[in-house]
């Protein structure tokens, strides 16, 4: 079984930064680096899943 990240968005870079977009009730700013095999990296603090554009049909 296979659970949905909580939050996925495509983005046009293979390194990212993510907050938690929530402001004060974020996460530290961590940087993701998109590997260009798979095309998507989920973020260690929220688990939101960032999607390059150029995998966006691929990645599952």
């Amino acid at each position: 079984m296979t659970i949905e990240a909580p939050e996925t968005k495509v983005v046009d870079s293979y390194r990212i930064a993510c907050d938690g977009g929530e402001g004060a009730l974020g996460h530290p700013r961590v940087w993701l680096s998109i590997p260009q095999d798979t095309g998507w990296v989920e973020c260690p603090y929220c688990d939101c899943k960032f999607i390059h554009s150029d995998h966006q049909s691929k990645a599952g």
